[in-house]
């Protein structure tokens, strides 16, 4: 009898943790395209910038710079022009990493930062996408290689809400993008939700 108990319990507890966090979403009518309107519009955008990556700080300033042939130029240096990256995303969806500081140039950091800033840049494709909902919410799903990315909105999508990079089960980042003026959000937020690594930005007005 104990032993039944035992393995009852750790069956529960398997399939509380394979559960997901997005089983109560409901197809819906919408259209996918509403999301647009919430494309951040940098032109020469500046942001006071702080960076939390495992026990490492960094702060200084974030520069968005829209180039002439329509690609945009990601820059973040310290207060005192030491730069730590450099970043070009191109109009047709490439990437380009003019530089990266070396003791933070790895692979996967370079990666996860790409990701992070696509996400803020809010250009999917969404050939595939569709529209569900809960009982508060619209939610864009655009599939991606290892699970979606959500863009949650009101179920007028006149507001966003939220951002969520997920796996086929629960979000691993989300980022809000706040207060936005001629197209431009005052605030930005990234959260990765497995380990420490975070971006806060916050408009400097010139």
């Amino acid at each position: 009898m104990r032993s039944l108990l035992l393995n009852s319990l750790l069956l529960i507890g398997f399939l509380s943790g394979c559960s997901s966090a997005y089983k109560n979403l409901q197809q819906a009518n919408g259209d996918v395209n509403c999301i647009a309107k919430f494309r951040p519009q940098f032109a020469n955008t500046l942001y006071s910038t702080q960076v939390d990556i495992l026990k490492h700080h960094l702060s200084g300033l974030l520069f968005f710079k829209q180039m002439p042939d329509s690609n945009l130029r990601v820059v973040f240096a310290n207060e005192m022009g030491f730069k730590f990256f450099d970043f070009e995303f191109t109009r047709d969806g490439g990437f380009v990493k003019h530089y990266m500081l070396p003791k933070m140039d790895k692979k996967a950091v370079v990666k996860t930062l790409r990701g992070d800033f696509e996400l803020v840049l809010l250009r999917p494709d969404l050939s595939k996408a569709h529209v569900m909902q809960d009982s508060t919410y619209h939610y864009t799903v655009v599939p991606t290689a290892k699970g979606y990315n959500y863009y949650i909105t009101d179920t007028a999508c006149a507001q966003l809400e939220r951002i969520e990079k997920s796996s086929k089960r629960k979000p691993v980042v989300k980022v809000w993008l706040r207060n936005y003026e001629a197209g431009v959000p005052d605030t930005i937020s990234i959260r990765h939700q497995g380990f420490t690594f975070n971006i806060s930005l916050q408009r400097v007005q010139k």
